[in-house]
């Protein structure tokens, strides 16, 4: 029997692992400088904490969520986005609390699970980076989270990046858009792709971010939000536009973007790439001010979005954008003969405890071979240790650029490496 990784899953490895700590650290610096801090909640929830809050008829409750009955026969489910789960914590823990500076600014790095179809950029097991925002119902607040976005998609160089941008405006006009929508969409039911009719009764706003080509010509005539918004949805709306103009950040308004998840009301956005001849999205998110009072927490508005990881990182690549991870080794140490090997451990541990990253020969190999590992580790110096060096108690340091070598002691080594870094630069 051959043993291989669940489909849909993947193993990340060094070399690419070290990809995704760069960027995952850049969000990090990147949102910390909004305040942001980071929340880390469980891999799983109970059922109904992702059920009731993004719908009960949403593609993630009904096709993919993966959920079971533990031993104590509780529902149980892996996440499948994180906002939800952020929320349950935000209530429990109430941080709605008076003495609870406000607003409460958090981000989330962590896998993600939903089962559909594998896809590039798209798993079964992906993962996330996040941000919520309770407490406030400023424009402001929204233009400030798109700005933090756009903020990072920027450090990394992501090019042919676009905002597109609208609103559901509050519950009494989402509503009202929602009947016009049946209305218009009713008489054109069969149409429309199963999935979309079955939404019509359901959800039908989500017929309008259907990617089906019948779908996608059936609603070029629908009505549109923006004829339903009332005073108060049109003003917020207003003022998140002025702002985004006053940052110089672009946006598209699209008025077929609805989002999939039924919590969002007011301002919702995605960011689009262009990667070869598609568009692929890869953040999105929006307000929600009606969540935490859903989950039995006060009345809080909420301001949110997510990015996949694996996405991010495949626009990346194929805008052949090279992140900065090679990372140069400060000494190799070349080990000759059995006699030497106790040494070498001991110089290779004082050269880490003094903050220098090392590594040495652990195979007994011609030195030849050594010093290509020495160059594949892109090491700036190298030491070479054998059986007499041990003997004589010091060794030759080389620097692995200019050539330039001086002997030390082993005590020089282990108490003050510094010194002779800089007699060899």
């Amino acid at each position: 029997m051959k043993l291989q990784k669940p489909k849909g899953t993947q193993d990340i490895l060094p070399i690419e692992a070290a990809k995704w700590q760069y960027v995952e650290n850049l969000a990090r610096e990147t949102f910390t400088k909004y305040n942001y801090g980071e929340i880390r909640t469980p891999m799983f929830e109970h059922y109904e904490v992702i059920s009731r809050s993004v719908g009960d008829t949403t593609d993630i409750v009904t096709k993919e969520m993966y959920d079971f009955y533990d031993k104590g026969e509780r529902h149980i489910t892996l996440r499948p986005e994180g906002t939800a789960p952020v929320v349950r914590s935000f209530v429990e823990n109430k941080l709605f609390a008076p003495e609870v500076q406000k607003p409460v600014k958090m981000y989330y790095i962590g896998s993600m699970f939903r089962y559909e179809r594998p896809q590039a950029g798209r798993l079964r097991e992906f993962h996330q980076i996040g941000v919520e925002c309770f407490g406030s119902n400023n424009p402001a607040l929204d233009v400030e989270t798109i700005a933090m976005a756009y903020q990072l998609f920027n450090e990394l160089g992501i090019k042919d990046v676009a905002l597109h941008l609208n609103t559901l405006g509050s519950p009494e006009s989402r509503a009202a858009y929602r009947q016009a929508l049946i209305d218009y969409l009713t008489p054109i039911k069969e149409t429309l792709s199963k999935d979309s009719q079955r939404r019509l009764e359901e959800n039908p706003l989500r017929v309008l971010d259907s990617k089906e080509k019948e779908d996608k010509q059936a609603v070029e005539n629908a009505p549109s939000i923006l004829d339903y918004l009332d005073e108060s949805s049109q003003a917020h709306f207003d003022a998140v536009r002025q702002m985004l103009e006053v940052l110089h950040i672009p946006y598209i308004i699209d008025t077929n973007m609805v989002r999939g998840l039924d919590y969002y009301n007011h301002t919702i956005f995605e960011f689009i790439a262009k990667v070869d001849t598609s568009d692929l999205t890869i953040c999105a998110g929006g307000r929600y001010d009606g969540l935490v009072e859903y989950f039995g927490g006060p009345q809080t508005p909420g301001f949110g979005f997510g990015l996949g990881l694996e996405r991010l990182l495949l626009i990346l690549e194929k805008q052949g954008i090279d992140l900065p991870v090679a990372a140069d080794m400060d000494v190799y140490i070349a080990v000759l003969g059995e006699g030497a090997n106790l040494k070498a451990l001991e110089l290779v541990q004082s050269l880490r405890t003094q903050g220098f990253t090392a590594e040495r020969d652990y195979l007994g190999r011609k030195i030849k071979a050594q010093f290509k590992s020495a160059d594949s580790f892109r090491a700036k110096t190298v030491i070479t240790l054998g059986e007499s060096e041990v003997e004589v108690g010091q060794v030759t340091i080389k620097n692995n650029t200019t050539r330039q070598e001086i002997l030390a002691s082993f005590k020089e080594i282990e108490t003050d490496f510094q010194s002779l870094l800089q007699r060899l630069s």
